[in-house]
């Protein structure tokens, strides 16, 4: 205990370089892509596929961390991950073409989505129970500050360095992570190898039901939806993919994922409220930088750091709430940042062409704030009840929701944009006619100005 004790901190520091580094790179190139887009000669459908792909590899694995986990030794498996995403980055950075550069990202993907739930799952074994908030503070610091700094650090190293740049500065990360882990994380005493044959019709499963559910949600919108041909047969594959895994994880002698982790009712409500705090955050941090940039004529620069103070305020929140854990009832923790979230939306509910960068901000830094209220508790109530060796299982599971929430926020958010903006330039053409005199008045001056030439 005492060696635990004595360590833990240096654990808690070596897991969560692998989990920012994931984390960062799920939106880091987001910003980059015009200029990826420019370099390949490639086309918006072709260029996006450098998102898409990540995060259906990403998808795919996240539940089945666990049992790779117990398969290979956490320790293990968590350094090849770790070198394998490090070497994909330099792999993506020196990519000749663009079908090179989306399966670097694919490995990425794989790599780095087991990382984020293995990181996870050395946390809780490294902290005695009564620390599990400082913990998942630690590791909160990563899953919420990442998506938040992202576009700001991945804009500046495109605008400055070039966009190769956002994925070769994972490598010195990367290596200091490998040889922190060597000396700092082992494996638990309960870990064991799990028994019988590899169940390999669950992963087959897993990777058709998942991945199809990611490429509805991140393509349905370019492709309209279910007018679409494309969207309605992966639609299928993926509710095919997901109810075949679900029969087989309970049929199975051993199955891929226990997925009877449900059973305990507060691991249950946590993954729950999770997938919906998953949903809030990733829409609104893709839709604030897209409106400040396109509406309002900030930089990619300028619209990353519109987010970059809610981050700083996550990390006040987390640092505050480790601590009143286990103290504090965790449901008050809870109210306090639910309220905080709906005072943030509040601020912008007069959003306008007018607002300062203070009045979008000061919504940031409540929304952040509050955050760090939701995420501590949630996390550390979901995983109170489970037993040691169901942790590897529970903490795949918690984070696949929680992407997933985000993916299904974000398809919602640009949906309703898509289809608002539709609405208002039809509403709009349907005054623009030679018989309304504003129009005719702009004509008139229009054909005055280019007389005057």
């Amino acid at each position: 205990m005492a060696e635990r004790t004595t360590n833990k901190y240096l654990i808690a520091f070596t897991s969560m370089l692998g989990t920012l580094m994931e984390v960062v790179d799920t939106s880091v190139a987001n910003v980059s892509l015009p200029h990826m887009q420019g370099t390949f000669s490639a086309g918006v459908d072709e260029i996006t596929w450098v998102i898409t792909s990540y995060l259906v590899a990403n998808a795919v694995i996240l539940p089945i961390t666990g049992w790779l986990g117990n398969y290979f030794g956490r320790k293990r498996f968590y350094l090849w991950c770790l070198g394998v995403f490090t070497l994909a980055s330099l792999g993506s950075g020196a990519a000749p073409s663009l079908p090179f550069l989306v399966l670097m990202r694919v490995i990425q993907g794989f790599a780095g989505g087991a990382m984020v739930p293995m990181s996870q799952a050395i946390l809780l074994e490294a902290f005695p129970k009564e620390e599990h908030g400082k913990a998942m503070a630690l590791f909160g610091i990563g899953v919420v500050f990442g998506p938040i700094i992202g576009p700001t650090l991945g804009g500046w190293i495109t605008d400055n360095w070039g966009w190769p740049w956002v994925f070769y500065i994972n490598i010195p990360l990367g290596v200091l992570g490998i040889a922190l882990g060597l000396m700092h994380i082992t494996d638990p005493a309960h870990l064991r190898r799990p028994e019988g044959r590899v169940d390999y019709l669950s992963f087959l499963f897993i990777c058709v039901g998942l991945g199809s559910l990611e490429v509805v949600l991140n393509r349905g919108q370019r492709y309209d939806w279910f007018d679409s041909n494309f969207i309605k047969l992966f639609a299928l594959a993926a509710a095919l993919g997901i109810a075949l895994f679900i029969w087989r994880s309970f049929t199975a002698e051993s199955p891929l994922v226990n997925l009877r982790v449900f059973a305990n009712r507060s691991f249950a409500s946590g993954t729950v409220l999770m997938f919906l705090l998953g949903f809030g955050l990733y829409g609104s941090f893709t839709m604030l930088p897209i409106y400040v940039q396109s509406l309002m004529g900030y930089t990619a620069t300028w619209a990353g750091l519109v987010i970059s103070p809610g981050g700083v305020a996550s990390l006040l929140a987390m640092a505050l709430v480790g601590t009143m854990v286990g103290r504090v009832d965790a449901r008050f923790l809870v109210l306090v940042g639910a309220i905080l979230n709906i005072g943030a939306l509040w601020v912008l509910k007069d959003l306008n062409l007018q607002v300062d960068f203070f009045h979008i901000t000061l919504s940031r830094l409540l929304q952040g704030f509050g955050l760090g209220f939701l995420f501590v508790p949630i996390t550390v109530a979901a995983f109170s009840h489970l037993k040691p060796e169901q942790i590897g299982q529970g903490t795949g599971l918690f984070n696949l929701l929680r992407n997933e929430g985000g993916s299904v926020g974000i398809a919602m958010s640009a949906t309703v944009l898509a289809r608002h903006a539709q609405l208002h330039q039809t509403r709009l053409a349907d005054h623009v006619t030679s018989f309304n005199p504003v129009v005719q008045d702009w004509l008139r001056d229009a054909t005055h100005g280019l007389f005057a030439v």
